[in-house]
């Protein structure tokens, strides 16, 4: 991948780089890209069905979704892969009403193996039929309760490891066995994200460039708190999903002085967005940086076709222009228009094209440079403290409601 900024910061990282490597040691998600995957591809190659459905929310979902979601159109893969990951009764009703059932491998991914929605979701499939050791896989930490229900009823699991938190876990069973399954290449995933790794750790390219972003976003976080990213392609939806939770959920976190920290994440999709957004980002405030994501090869030569349109002559200037070369330009005249303006600090990460490493390799990124701010912000990454007030508020109202039922 290229890259440009025009990021500028004096704030010293000393120390950053060795606090990384200490926390190497502890922290699971650093080291995913050395495991075996030979056990995740046997499995995948065992399964029959044609449609996979992954049943989760959050940091049990989002990972792979977005990988799917990016490579789905430009590879033949072998079996679809759908996502519950939602209570919202219409939402289920409507993707369950398009699957065959009887022709289904359902996911349960959960690392407490408690998440509400997901097994909401799972006790309302076992109405509609028979879910065991024949159609369904077992995502879960190894001493959940979800793993106990998998092995009295003899379906099959893989763990989560205790030290890959879930927004940190696309790297792990959570995210490469359905991905396996539908015929993605997770070695080529872990090869990208090992490229991203090994830059960072032997402090070549991506050791500055990820040290300077992160340096320049700790130091002005109260002029520029809102992170803003710009994909320049609809199949990095899902990417901006993920980034939102691994950002929000990381980063959002009191210091070690008990002052209030945190990034605001929003994610657009360019060019629908530069009609709408991009206003507010030209002549709104300035207090927003802005990382433009460009796919330099969609692998596609579709065009406009050389037609002229009575009363639209005017417009024959877009006829045989390739629509990535239009994209692409578009997001070009976004950036020089912005770059006009002062005080939009932006960057510019190119994707080479659709593959398994582009994504695997931004992602990587984006999970490196999350602990880096994490440390220059003097908060932990990995908890999620302000959620899980709310979860046990909810199981207390579900239970108060049980009763009252009673």
């Amino acid at each position: 991948m290229k890259y440009e900024d025009n990021f500028h910061s004096m704030l010293d990282d000393s120390g950053v780089f060795d606090e990384i490597l200490r926390e190497k040691e502890s922290i699971g998600y650093y080291n995913l890209i050395y495991q075996d995957t030979k056990l995740f591809k046997d499995y995948a190659k065992s399964v029959s069905q044609n449609t996979i459905v992954v049943i989760g929310i959050g940091g049990s979902t989002l990972g792979a979704s977005a990988i799917y979601d990016f490579l789905k159109h430009s590879k033949n893969l072998l079996k679809s892969l759908i996502f519950l990951e939602t209570t919202d009764p219409l939402d289920i009703k409507a993707k369950l009403n398009f699957i065959d059932l009887d022709d289904t491998l359902f996911i349960l991914i959960s690392k407490s193996g408690t998440t509400v929605e997901t097994i909401s979701i799972f006790k309302y499939l076992h109405t509609l039929m028979n879910i065991d050791k024949n159609n369904c896989l077992i995502i879960t930490d190894k001493d959940s309760k979800l793993n106990i229900y998998a092995k009295k009823n003899e379906i099959m699991t893989f763990e989560i490891p205790k030290n890959v938190g879930g927004r940190f876990s696309v790297f792990s069973s959570v995210g490469l066995v359905p991905l396996a399954i539908v015929g993605i290449d997770i070695d080529k995933l872990l090869s990208g994200a090992k490229n991203i790794h090994d830059s960072f750790f032997n402090k070549e390219l991506y050791y500055e460039r990820l040290l300077r972003k992160a340096r320049f976003l700790v130091q002005y976080k109260y002029q520029f708190n809102i992170n803003i990213l710009f994909s320049y392609s609809s199949m990095l939806e899902g990417f901006n999903k993920w980034y939102i939770q691994l950002w929000g959920e990381s980063l959002g976190k009191r210091d070690l002085d008990d002052v209030e920290q945190g990034l605001t994440p929003l994610g657009l999709i360019g060019p629908v967005d530069q009609h709408s957004f991009l206003q507010l980002i030209a002549e709104g405030r300035k207090d927003k940086t802005v990382t433009f994501l460009k796919v330099d090869d969609f692998q596609t030569d579709l065009s406009i076709p050389e037609i002229t349109l009575e009363g639209l002559e005017e417009l024959d200037y877009l006829n045989n222009i390739h629509f990535s070369e239009l994209i692409n330009l578009q997001a070009d005249s976004t950036i020089e228009a912005l770059s006009n303006i002062k005080r939009i600090p932006y960057d510019i990460i190119h994707m080479k094209t659709i593959s398994e490493e582009s994504i695997a390799k931004l992602m990587y990124e984006y999970e490196l440079l999350t602990s880096i701010c994490a440390k220059l912000l003097c908060i932990n990454a990995y908890d999620q403290p302000g959620v899980e007030k709310g979860k046990i508020i909810l199981k207390d109202k579900l239970k108060q409601s049980e009763i009252k039922e009673r």
